[in-house]
This record gives structure tokens, sequence and C-alpha cells, in this order.
């Protein structure tokens, strides 16, 4: 049996136990350091990459929205491809329509005999498909070899009829392109329909032909394009490109598009509902969205006053990028309307702080495991 003699030194040993735990509370297990510790590790003795903690009030919200837009203009965009093309000249591998028209006596046949005498009405020579060879050129009878790339269609009509002249009575010709190799774009990568599209005199731009490809397989705001023309490359996000703006490019044949998914997302940690990376989604997304999107500080253990975002900012001199923790205190009513127009980027960390009323609750649960077999086997044995 258990005697109250006994229980002294178990009560002393609980008493020397719960001094020294107490002391030591900041060992115990949590999902992250409390507000006072974030604030103590940003001293420079204890801060080897130098952050610096930020209260968000008016004016940082301000300065961050000039950042925001500044980092914006700065983004290279597809306008600088940009360049006078032209899609209505003929190139190796089209495969063309020749049709010569003669009136009289002609190269293609002799001109008809009626009664009333010599018929001169014109008759004509069909040429359904002839392919522009490589080099680019062609090969007519009578006309002989004619180099054709980069010529239109009229003027290709324009030489023939020259090299036919003195050989036939007014010859006239017309060319149409009855397939068009040369003067097309490839559309490929998370579309729907990847694949050609032909150009026309119509001078189709670059959202035209994403929808003609069947449109991106994900949102514009989780697509990049990459463009490429002429042996140069650049990229700019689906979601910037308006329509007829400068970014939407006019086509040149040989262009090629690939649409590829790249999601901006951010992530959160500590005391919410759960750890995760959450994707934007959207075109720009709030403190308070992304707040609400992570569930917002768990009413058991989060300290409301210890909302952090972590960032990287571009230091005046923009050769070094500075470590900023940006703190949210949402038990002050201001920081609810702060918090609609602090934009979240990219790759930013969401850290919800522990309450530091945390630890003595974690502490007097573990003793409770600790001791309660005890306690309990006493009651019993009296």
């Amino acid at each position: 049996m258990i005697t109250n003699s006994s229980f002294r030194p178990l009560r002393a040993a609980l008493a020397c136990t719960i001094a020294a735990a107490l002391a030591g509370c900041s060992t115990l297990p949590a999902s992250g350091p409390t507000a006072g510790q974030i604030v103590k590790g940003a001293q420079p003795s204890r801060n080897p990459i130098g952050f610096r903690v930020v209260e968000i009030d008016g004016s940082v919200v301000a300065d961050a929205q000039r950042g925001h837009d500044a980092e914006l203009q700065s983004l290279a965009t597809l306008s600088s491809l940009a360049e006078d093309v032209r899609a209505d000249t003929v190139g190796p591998g089209d495969i063309l329509s020749i049709s010569v028209y003669e009136v009289g006596v002609g190269l293609f046949g002799s001109g008809r005999v009626s009664a009333e005498g010599f018929d001169p009405s014109a008759r004509g020579e069909n040429f359904p498909s002839v392919t522009v060879d490589r080099k680019g050129s062609l090969k007519l009878p009578y006309v002989g070899e004619l180099a054709v790339a980069g010529k239109t269609p009229a003027e290709i009509e324009e030489a023939i009829e020259q090299r036919l002249r003195g050989l036939s009575q007014n010859p006239q010709a017309l060319v149409a392109v009855k397939q068009n190799f040369s003067n097309t774009v490839y559309v490929g990568g998370d579309v729907r329909r990847p694949g050609r599209l032909d150009l026309s005199l119509q001078r189709e731009r670059l959202l035209d032909a994403i929808a003609g490809a069947g449109g991106a397989a994900y949102s514009a705001e989780d697509t990049i394009v990459r463009f490429t023309r002429g042996g140069r490359t650049q990229e700019e996000r689906l979601g910037m490109i308006r329509s007829g703006m400068t970014d939407d490019l006019i086509l040149a044949p040989g262009d090629r598009i690939e649409l590829i998914k790249r999601p901006r997302s951010f992530i959160v940690l500590g005391a919410t509902s759960k750890v995760s990376q959450i994707p934007f989604e959207t075109g720009e997304l709030s403190l308070a969205e992304a707040v609400a999107r992570a569930g917002g500080p768990a009413d058991s253990t989060a300290d409301p006053s210890a909302v952090f975002l972590f960032r990287y900012v571009p230091s005046p001199d923009k050769k070094l990028d500075v470590p900023i923790a940006y703190r949210l205190n949402l038990l002050k009513p201001a920081s609810y309307f702060l918090s609609q127009r602090f934009a979240v980027r990219d790759k930013d960390v969401i850290y919800i702080g522990n309450a530091a009323a945390n630890q003595p609750g974690k502490l007097i649960g573990i003793i409770n495991q600790l001791f309660s077999p005890l306690l309990t086997a006493r009651v019993l044995t009296r």
C-alpha cells in the first residue's frame, strides 16, 4: 500500500520536475516559434542572414505595392519579339495550283477553226499540284525553273507571264496556294489540340493561335507562354497577355508557341489547420485571401497577433535580395483592412505563430500522462 509518507518523495520529485520543465518550456514539441522568439531571432547577435521584422501598416502596404508594380514593369514581355512580318509568300514544300490561259495559237494547244473562221477564244492549261522544292523553285513547261521562295502568288503570276511572252499570245497566269506548309506556326505544350496552324492574310495573333489549338489546358494564371522566333525565345504568363496589345504578337511563319503549366503558390506553416502549399488560381491574391484559404489561425494553438509573411525583397541597389518577415496583428481591427491591400507573391511563406500559453499547457499534459498512473494506483490501494 502506498502511504502518505511513501508518497512525499514522489511529490518532491514532481515539484522539482515541474520547476525544471517550466524553465525549459521552449524545448517542448511545437509547430514553430512564437512571436517573441521570431522577434528575438531578428536581433543581430542571433541573425546570421540579417532578416528584419516589419509591422504591416499603411506605409508598408503602399511601399510593397509600389515595389510589386515596379517588378511587373521590369519583367520582359513577348513584345520584345515583335516585328513587321508577312504571311503571304511561298516557301519550300508548298503545293501550288497554277493555270495558264492563252488566246489564238498558243503553246499548250492550237486555235480552233470553225465555219466562221479562226476562233480566238482563250484556253487554259491547268497544273493542279506543283510542289516548291527545297531550293524554293518550281518547274513548268516552256517556263523552266523559276525561283519562287519569298514571292507572293501575284509575283509568281507575273514571273510566269514574263517567261511566256514572245512564246505565247497574251499569256495570263493564275497561281493559288493549294497546301500551305511554309506559312505555318506550331502550337504545343499544355493546349487541348496541339499542332500546326496555317497563317492567312488576316494576320493572326498569338491568342488566335492558342484559341485555334483549343485553348490552354490549365488556367491562364497558371500557364506560361514560351514563344520562339528566329532563334530567340521569350516567356510571359498567359494571364498577362491582352488581346490586341503589343505582346499579343502578330504571327510569322516558323514561330513556335509552347504553353507550360507553371502555377504560382504560397506555403502555409505553423498553428493552422493544415500545413500546405496552396496555388493562387487567380491573377492577384491578397494576404487576407491567403490566410482565409489556409483556414486561418487555429483557435486552440495560434496567436492571432503573430501572422508572419516571409519574403525576399530586392534591395534598393538591386544587387541583393533582403529577407523580411512582415507581421500582421489580427487583434487590431485595422489589420483586416490592410491585409486586403497587401499582395501575396509567388513562393511567399505565411507562418502563423504559436500562442506563448501553449507551452505550459503542453507541459501539464505531459506531466499528467507521466504521473496519473501513480495517482490512480494510490486511489485504488486506499
